[in-house]
């Protein structure tokens, strides 16, 4: 009320000002009329100079007043415009570990929430996510999980997400994805009171909470059931593209919704969050119909068995497989966790068929001829224990390559996987046996959008400001580039961080402040024990070793009454370099008094000195740092 009654109170002051300028004005009209000599004309004239003098300087004061008032008010209100905040957890500048937080006042809602395998950087760790700490901290206001679709890195951290936040927290997706995530609670042992699960489809709107509106558009991927999400707040509409491609062509029919993304987009996009992996390649990527030509034509010309390493998630992928396999009369044996689960989940949810007797088990191939089997595994990365892998170094329970055999590789290397792919492809074709992958064959494509397709998206959405996503650096950096030739001016797109917190308005998007983020290592049942040090004494046990020396102490007097006893694993074979074991042993036997007393408290530095010691001189005399534990025994 007491800011309406002063508006009302400018606007008065205002007329009253104009009232009096233009009375004055016909005052001297008047004057002017009524000339009526020479002498009384000069007069008025006189008067008319002094008096349009004044009214110039009063129009000038109120011309500043309302500048003034005009400036206060744009003060005011970018000062109060709505805010929402984007908090990207995972997914930038790395492949993997997507989640994505949206806040709006006492609300948060969370987008996927995924993990990435380690590299060899990270010796004996076998998963890593998110730091999920801002979300543990704020848990009370989460109101829903929603995830764009079913692939490990939007998926894999959801159990590890669910033992930090409220176990009521509603999880959206599709129907697919929301199947293989109760199967991923399963395997991490969750298997009552999981968290309720709510069923998309493509244009689903859902309403969380008193401000959300989040809506589910059908996007192209490598997997069933993948959606864009379009986020609604009075603050203003975030668009996520989650992970896409533009397949006018795909395997189940259901088209990317073109309609519905260039309906949003004339609705006023605030920002953009982008898939930036292809960023760097030209073009379109081809549609995944033509992987299925391409399987026809290796069907035709291998003579005997038949191996196809795919990803377990890509059913699109094995629906073609299955398809190829059942034209050309040939029986499918499975072999892979991951892939049985699948062939288990997806014909249930309607996301895969089989024609009926074409499974066999894998421990049955040998009762068939060989141009009538495939082996449908695991192990496209070269995963130590995937089946490929097992099958490439003749470790393989039922599977032996030989003369005829065919091995498909249906992938590209994921960055970091490299080595391992090339270890497999090298052991393999050291068997008589004719080996395809995508360098040599059409028999791979990508599932993510390339350039040209990232700019279509950009035109359809035509956001007012850009933030590539998912992608290492230089690839968010080509996104930019692509987001530029589009016409998004380069001031109005943002490369972000990991815990960067991006304040979005209707008239602004800009970083404003940091949030905890970072990794988690996830080591068999241990989640988040292992930090920095356990991984640098890790790395070091793998590249130099370990040498354990032992000494027995009198628990009475303290002395040393023997050792030191050496032992190594890893650093040196002890038969083979037992000249410098019995050097460094002297030395100990040197620098070490034996005379006198280590009670207790003075343990760690006998430890201290045996550590320098030994440190010092295996550098110096093998150029290696392997890790030293001296051992104290009392007796």
């Amino acid at each position: 009320m007491k800011k309406e009654k002063q508006g009302k109170q400018v606007q008065l002051k205002e007329k009253e000002n104009k009232i009096s300028i233009h009375d004055k004005i016909m005052s001297i009209k008047d004057d002017v009329l009524n000339l009526k000599s020479k002498k009384a004309k000069s007069k008025i004239v006189k008067k008319l100079t002094e008096k349009t003098k004044k009214i110039k300087e009063e129009v000038k004061k109120v011309e500043v007043t309302q500048n003034n008032i005009k400036k206060a008010k744009t003060s005011k209100s970018k000062k109060d415009l709505d805010k929402m905040y984007v908090i990207p957890l995972g997914g930038l500048e790395e492949v993997g570990k997507n989640c994505t937080i949206i806040q709006y006042k006492d609300e948060i809602i969370i987008v996927d929430a995924g993990a990435i395998f380690p590299d060899e950087n990270l010796p004996g760790i076998d998963l890593v996510i998110p730091d999920y700490t801002f979300l543990e901290n704020n848990k009370s206001k989460i109101k829903g999980l929603f995830v764009t679709h079913g692939h490990e890195d939007h998926i894999g951290g959801i159990p590890y997400l669910y033992e930090k936040i409220e176990k009521d927290t509603i999880i959206y997706g599709g129907k697919l994805t929301n199947a293989l995530i109760k199967s991923k609670f399963e395997n991490f042992g969750v298997k009552k009171d999981l968290p309720k699960m709510v069923e998309v489809g493509s244009r689903s709107k859902v309403s969380v909470g008193k401000y959300f509106t989040v809506e589910f558009v059908k996007v192209t991927h490598s997997i069933a059931d993948s959606y864009s999400l379009s986020v609604k707040t009075p603050a203003g509409h975030v668009f996520l593209t989650g992970d896409f491609k533009i397949d006018l062509t795909p395997i189940d029919n259901e088209k990317v919704d073109f309609v519905r993304l260039s309906e949003l987009g004339e609705e006023g996009v605030d920002l953009m969050l982008s898939d930036s992996t292809n960023s760097e390649v030209e073009g379109f990527t081809p549609s995944e119909r033509s992987v299925g030509d391409a399987f026809r034509q290796e069907f035709q010309k291998a003579t005997g068995r038949i191996v196809v390493a795919v990803f377990a998630s890509h059913v699109h992928r094995i629906q073609q497989i299955i398809d190829t396999a059942a034209q050309f009369k040939r029986k499918i044996a499975i072999d892979g966790r991951s892939l049985l689960k699948v062939f288990e989940i997806a014909p249930s949810v309607g996301r895969l068929t089989i024609p009926e007797n074409l499974l066999i088990p894998i421990s049955s191939v040998d009762k068939y001829d060989d141009d009538k089997i495939v082996i449908l595994c695991t192990g496209t990365q070269g995963e130590p224990l995937a089946a490929l892998s097992r099958i490439a170094k003749n470790m393989h329970k039922h599977i032996a390559l030989r003369e005829g055999d065919t091995v498909i590789i249906s992938s590209t290397p994921i960055p970091g996987n490299e080595k391992a792919v090339s270890t497999n492809i090298n052991n393999i074709l050291k068997y008589d046996v004719d080996l395809v992958f995508k360098k040599i064959a059409g028999i791979h494509v990508s599932g993510h959008g390339s350039k040209e397709e990232q700019k279509l998206m950009l035109n359809l959405i035509n956001p007012k400001h850009f933030m590539p996503v998912h992608g290492e650096y230089r690839m968010l950096k080509a996104h930019m580039r692509s987001a530029i030739e589009t016409g998004v001016p380069k001031d109005k797109i943002l490369l972000t961080q990991n815990g960067d917190k991006i304040e979005v308005t209707r008239e602004y998007a800009k970083i404003n402040g940091k949030v905890n983020s970072g990794e988690i290592l996830v080591d068999g049942l241990g989640v988040g024990d292992i930090g920095s040090k356990v991984i640098k004494d890790r790395q070091q046990l793998s590249e130099d070793g370990i040498v354990i020396v032992a000494y027995s102490i009198d628990k009475n007097t303290g002395k040393i009454v023997s050792g030191p006893e050496m032992s190594t694993k890893g650093f040196v074979y002890y038969k083979d370099s037992e000249d410098t074991i019995k050097e460094a042993q002297d030395l100990l036997d040197k620098k070490i008094s034996k005379n006198e007393t280590y009670l207790g408290r003075d343990w760690a530095d006998l430890k201290g000195n045996v550590r320098d010691l030994l440190s010092r001189f295996f550098y110096e005399k093998l150029k290696r740092n392997p890790i030293i534990l001296p051992m104290l025994l009392e007796i």
